[in-house]
């Protein structure tokens, strides 16, 4: 048997009214055998209403002067097991809502790639974590190939030995220790230079480039995942005077998906 429940979705702006602005979602699940008797009994005594959990992340929001994801929710669980001595398991979730700087005052909100941390943490601290950026959408156009793939009977897809390729992408790392930890933006940022300059013979291919450049650049990762999404175009008209140039449409469902995660050895 097993029991969770919280508040998800709690979104806060923090600023300090002058230049600074941290804003971000967040999602806290707790556990614990002193709510069995509210599922077994209807006994409320000790269920904490997730109206609370909503107040104690803003609260906790205002108390933190920081802009880092990962040491919010630190902070965020550590408060929260001090506060609630029955809860014997939390687990949090936040995502970045990015806003880029216009002027010292002025922000404008960006709908792009976004940071992400996870904790879990009990009454002995942080016992899994991982970090990460999700919703990375890479285009290049040349570059990327997909040959000498299996056939059989059911197979019509057409090799295609330089083609565009767009994916939906997601990175998540783990870290040898929670104290020593990497800029969520330079590793989408090597994300990006190798799925720029790296010339794949697959999405597979890729991925395990992708993950082999971030545990080599960042000591500090100790597991890096990778989750991808084919959204290659469906080719709608192709030149007759050049077949290089062609026009593209959106692609339909379904959409292949590719997944690694390698630990450093």
């Amino acid at each position: 048997m097993s029991l969770h429940y919280g508040k998800h979705a709690v979104r806060f702006y923090r600023t300090d009214g002058r230049t600074t602005l941290f804003a971000a979602e967040v999602a806290l699940d707790v556990s614990g055998s002193g709510f069995l008797p509210a599922y077994t009994r209807g006994d409320n005594s000790m269920v904490v209403p997730t109206d609370t959990m909503n107040n104690f992340v803003h609260a906790t929001a205002l108390e933190y002067s920081g802009t880092s994801l990962e040491e919010f929710l630190g902070l965020l669980g550590r408060r929260f097991l001090e506060t609630y001595r029955h809860v014997e398991h939390l687990r949090l979730r936040a995502r970045e809502l990015g806003f880029g700087r216009a002027s010292p005052v002025l922000f404008q909100r960006l709908h792009d790639d976004y940071e992400v941390a996870e904790l879990v943490m009990d009454r002995g601290g942080i016992r899994e974590h991982r970090s990460g950026r999700e919703a990375l959408h890479l285009v290049k156009i040349t570059g990327s190939s997909f040959t000498e793939f299996l056939r059989d009977g059911y197979t019509t897809l057409p090799e295609a030995r330089d083609r565009p390729l767009f994916i939906h992408l997601n990175v998540y790392w783990r870290y040898a220790t929670f104290t020593e930890r990497v800029a969520s933006r330079a590793v989408r940022d090597l994300v990006g230079e190798t799925f720029a300059g790296f010339v794949s013979q697959s999405i597979q291919h890729l991925l395990h480039e992708m993950a082999q450049r971030v545990l080599a650049r960042f000591p500090a990762i100790d597991e890096v995942t990778l989750e991808a999404e084919n959204r290659l175009w469906d080719t709608s008209r192709t030149s007759e005077g050049d077949p290089r140039v062609k026009v593209y449409s959106d692609p339909r469902p379904p959409f292949g998906v590719v997944g690694y995660t390698r630990k450093r050895a």
